[in-house]
């Protein structure tokens, strides 16, 4: 995941009282090796209440490769593939959130995992690519509904 090449600030997508959100992201260290993570230190257009990263509400994104990439098994002595592993990979965003006033911030975690089975990425990686943007399409289309969804718990 060639993620060095993002955009910052950031353009959200649309969800219900938000205007035009930008996020400005500063390379922070993720938890782990294997991830490249973001700070997001300012917010753009209109996002009352909404808080930018610090350390009692933080506010990061993190993609997430495998370790240790896996490959294809070898086909057994019929010419049948008896399992195919598969390579997964995250974002995920850290936000804290408040859940009651005067209370402590506890971190809401959004997290999008995507398995591809291993030998796709050479074999077939314009359908990889094509799953991709049917995902991230979808999630743009309704993110304004993936939002209401999760404050008023209708599907």
């Amino acid at each position: 995941m060639s993620v060095s090449g993002i955009s910052s600030p950031l353009d959200g997508a649309p969800q219900t009282g938000l205007t035009d959100p930008t996020y400005t992201l500063t390379v922070d260290v993720a938890p782990d090796s294997n991830g490249k993570q973001y700070a997001i230190t300012a917010l753009g257009g209109t996002q009352t209440n909404v808080d930018a990263h610090s350390v009692s509400k933080p506010f990061t994104l993190t993609f997430v490769r495998p370790k240790l990439l896996k490959q294809l098994a070898p086909i057994d002595t019929v010419g049948v593939l008896r399992s195919v592993p598969r390579n997964t990979y995250k974002v995920i965003v850290r936000k804290g959130v408040s859940p009651l006033s005067g209370q402590a911030n506890a971190t809401m975690v959004a997290t999008a995992t995507i398995d591809v089975p291993a030998g796709a990425d050479t074999a077939d990686a314009a359908n990889v690519r094509a799953a991709l943007s049917c995902l991230i399409g979808a999630l743009s289309d309704v993110s304004a509904g993936i939002g209401d969804t999760c404050i008023d718990g209708v599907l």
